[in-house]
Parts: C-alpha cells; sequence; structure tokens
C-alpha cells in the first residue's frame, strides 16, 4: 500500500469519524462506573467500544486462526466464521519462534501420551509432575538460584509473589511503569505503596532513605524488570541490588520479557549485566520466549520457595501446569540454552536492530533498546488509532496501545519482532507503519510527537 493511498483513505472520511465521536474519549472515562446496577453501569462502555468497532478502530479480540507466525491468518472475535484474513503479523510473543518448533510439538504429544492433558490439583496437592518438576531444575540451573517456585500463569507468578511476602505493614516500591500485576500485587498487600520514577536509582535512594530514616522493623520491597515492555529499556541491576543490600531492602526482578529472547544463553537481563544468582527474588513468565502458559519465582531461599507454596495465592490455590505445559516449556528451554538458541537470538537481535533502522527513515522515533520489543511512539490517541486502521487494512498486524496500557496522551504502536521475520518483511513493514502514522497524523493536522512523555508521569 502506497503512502499516497493510505492519506486519501484517511482524509475522505474523518469528518464522519470526528462527527459520530469515534476518534474521541479514552478507556480512562468509564474506570469508575458509578451507578446502584453494577451489571448495567458497564454499558456506556461496551457502546463506545463497539461505537469504535463499527467504524474499525477497535483492533482488539483479534485470534489467531493456526500458529503464530511472521505471516499469520487472524480472524475477529466478533466477525462471521471463515472470515480470518492473512496479514504480516507484529504482535506475537513468540520472540524465538519456538511455537512452531518440532521439538515443542513432539514434546507436547508425548506428555499427552504419557501423562495426559492436564494436572489434576495444585501443585502442593499431587498436582506437579515429573515434568514439572523438571522444569524447576532446569530453571534453577539457568537463573543460578537454587529454589524455583511454579505457578500456572506469569501474572499470577507476579501477584502471588509479593502478596505472600509482603504485608500490611511492610512497604513496596514499584518501577512506575512495571507489569499492572506487580503494581496491583503490591496495592493488595499494603497500603504502604509507592512508585519510584522510571529507572530512576536515586529516586529509589531516596525512597529506601526516607522509610529508613523512619521504621527499621518492617520490610521493604523493591520492584522493577529485566526489559520493560512499553519502552523497551532496562534498569542498573547491580545498583537497584546493592541499594536493596544498603538499607536492608528485597530486590524483586521480573524478566518475562527478556529471559531467553537476550543475554548470554538466554539469560536476558541477568546475564548482561553479571547478575545471575545474585539478585534476590526473580520472577517471569513462560508466555513469551517459552511458547506456553505459566510463569515463575525464584530465590536462592528453601524457606522462601515454602511460604510461596503456602501463602501464593495463585500457586496454592489453582491447578499447576499441565504436564503439556510443563514439557513444552522444558523443551523450549533446552532450545534456548543451546547452540540453536544463540542463534535464533542473533536472528531476532538482528531483526530488531533492521526493523528499527527503517523506522527511522521514515522519520518514526523508536523507544528503548534493541529487544524483540520495537515501541513506536506516538503520543496522540486518535493518531495511534487512526494509523492503527490503516495498518488493519493494508494486512499489517500491530498493537496499537493506549490507555489502560500506558498513561493518557502517550499512545504508541508496540511492534514484537520475531526471529523468523525476514528482512523483506521489515522493510515493508516499516514503509506501510511509516506512511500510515504520517497519513494518520495529516488527516487529523496533528503534528507528530518526536520527544517521549515524562518519565515523571505515572504509570496508568
Amino acid at each position: 500500500m502506497h503512502e499516497e493511498t493510505i492519506v486519501l483513505e484517511r482524509t475522505a472520511d474523518i469528518a464522519v469519524l470526528q462527527a459520530c465521536g469515534a476518534l474521541r474519549g479514552s478507556v480512562a472515562q468509564f474506570a469508575q462506573p458509578r451507578g446502584a446496577n453494577l451489571m448495567r453501569r458497564t454499558e456506556a462502555l461496551d457502546a463506545w467500544c463497539h461505537l469504535r468497532a463499527t467504524h474499525g478502530l477497535w483492533q482488539y479480540g483479534r485470534a489467531h486462526d493456526g500458529a503464530p507466525n511472521p505471516q499469520s491468518r487472524v480472524g475477529d472475535a466478533d466477525a462471521a466464521p471463515g472470515s480470518a484474513a492473512d496479514g504480516m503479523d507484529f504482535t506475537s510473543r513468540d520472540y524465538l519462534s519456538l511455537a512452531s518448533h518440532p521439538a515443542l510439538r513432539e514434546a507436547a504429544r508425548a506428555a499427552l501420551a504419557e501423562a495426559g492433558p492436564h494436572g489434576t490439583g495444585p501443585a502442593l496437592l499431587l498436582g506437579d509432575s515429573a515434568l514439572s518438576l523438571a522444569l524447576e531444575a532446569a530453571l534453577a540451573e539457568l537463573l543460578q538460584l537454587r529454589h524455583v517456585t511454579l505457578f500456572p500463569t506469569g501474572w499470577g507468578a507476579a501477584f502471588g509473589v509479593i502478596t505472600a511476602l509482603a504485608n500490611a505493614r511492610d512497604y513496596v516500591l514499584v518501577d512506575q511503569l512495571a507489569h499492572a500485576s506487580l503494581r496491583q500485587g503490591a496495592q493488595a498487600a499494603t497500603r504502604n505503596v509507592a512508585l519510584h520514577r522510571h529507572l530512576d536509582t536515586g529516586h529509589v535512594r531516596e525512597l529506601l532513605a526516607a522509610i529508613r530514616a523512619r521504621d527499621v522493623e518492617n520490610g521493604i520491597l523493591v520492584v522493577t524488570e529485566g526489559l520493560f515492555g512499553m519502552d523497551a529499556d532496562v534498569p542498573d541491576l547491580p545498583l537497584m541490588q546493592h541499594l536493596c543490600r544498603e538499607y536492608n531492602a528485597t530486590l524483586l526482578v521480573d524478566v518475562a520479557h527478556d529471559l531467553g529472547a537476550l543475554g548470554p544463553g538466554g539469560t536476558g537481563s541477568l546475564g548482561q549485566q553479571a547478575m545471575l544468582g545474585k539478585v534476590d527474588l526473580v520472577t517471569g513468565s513462560f508466555a513469551k520466549t517459552f511458547a506456553s502458559n505459566g510463569g515463575f519465582v525464584a530465590s536462592g531461599s528453601h524457606a522462601v520457595k515454602r511460604q510461596l507454596q503456602l501463602f501464593a495465592g495463585p500457586h496454592l490455590c489453582s491447578n499447576a501446569l499441565s504436564p503439556v505445559q510443563a514439557a513444552c516449556v522444558l523443551a523450549a528451554l533446552r532450545i534456548v540454552a543451546g547452540e540453536e538458541g544463540d542463534t535464533l537470538r542473533e536472528a531476532l537481535l538482528r531483526n530488531a536492530v533492521a526493523l528499527r533502522a527503517s523506522l527511522a527513515e521514515t522519520g518514526m522515533r523508536c523507544l528503548g533498546v534493541p529487544s524483540a520489543i520495537v515501541p513506536l511512539w506516538i503520543g496522540n490517541e486518535q493518531v495511534a488509532r487512526l494509523a492503527g486502521r490503516t495498518l488493519a487494512r493494508a494486512g499489517m498486524l500491530v498493537d496499537a496501545v493506549e490507555y489502560p496500557g500506558v498513561p493518557l496522551g502517550a499512545a504508541r504502536l508496540r511492534l514484537q519482532v520475531m526471529a523468523g521475520h525476514r528482512p523483506a518483511q521489515l522493510r515493508e513493514g516499516a514503509r506501510t507503519i511509516g506512511a500510515a502514522v504520517s497519513g494518520a497524523g495529516a488527516a487529523l493536522g496533528i503534528e507528530p510527537a518526536r520527544q517521549p512523555w515524562p518519565r515523571w508521569r505515572a504509570h496508568g
């Protein structure tokens, strides 16, 4: 699709979109609905989403029809059966393209034949399998932390570790851009929650010093991520851990996006910063690089593992990972830690750098560092919505992210690269995306934002 065609499509019906209100508003205005009937008061949000969907401005709720690949078949959940269409896919979190790997498919078949389709209870109540125990051991070796606890979801691992370890008298300091699971876990555990400015270790030190000046009796948990999923940037982990040691605090690092996809041997930001085995607590997800659901918490303490087993609700009160899921993750982990993993990570990084360079040639601004996540800064929600619609019509699958995924006024297109993307796909994708964004801005009369939103602004 040529840039001129995209601009004409935008300008032809822009007045209609503005008049009907499909471009106005945000999910934020529906976050705290009022009314005596809890069910009826949700209808305003549904009507607003339906209005956007009617005009092609609701790009959510789509579903893969087949395996996720650089070229995927995708349908709309509300569309008629058989209406799926092919598109170039920049939405997949299958970073190393392992979801279609023969070794994972064979591992799933073998586990299904040997152990059946699911765990029959929580891990402590015979829900574990030989495969899940083997997975715990393999993760412990990769992370150089002896004690690993598995969870049925990555969200549950992040939420569960905080609620199990922190109580109402403790303090939790969370990076303002941390995953919702981490922030909600903190809020569920204690009212003593503070968001620290993104990647600002000076602010972390100030908060720690202030707490310890008035309270030396209770615990402090400091929470960050190995690679932030919306900004693709990384913290200074050695300094963060040093600060925690200095103020008798505990550091938790969520490696959901980087483990397996970055670092020597797939060790992520921990390996890149020589912090393997040195961080107090590590949590992560299998839903990205490892081609399955589930999550984990790792530490050097058996006592912490026991606490999680008995007091982390998502672990204690949910069925354990199924043998099929555990087998898939274990097979993926073996690939990640071997020579093939090195080759796939090299391809992934090469693709990320190439896509960023091609987008820069179109005048677009990418945030963060080269990784599987390529956040393309937009700023204005209306521009992001229009660009998303154009790209969907052009057969380009991208995630147009606005509130609550990011703060108001910080909309972006989050592109996710796979090791399997081909150079020609990356070049074509960058040209089409650049044309869609510039066309949307021109149609709305909005100059593209060149600077990212202020770092002090609270997330969500």
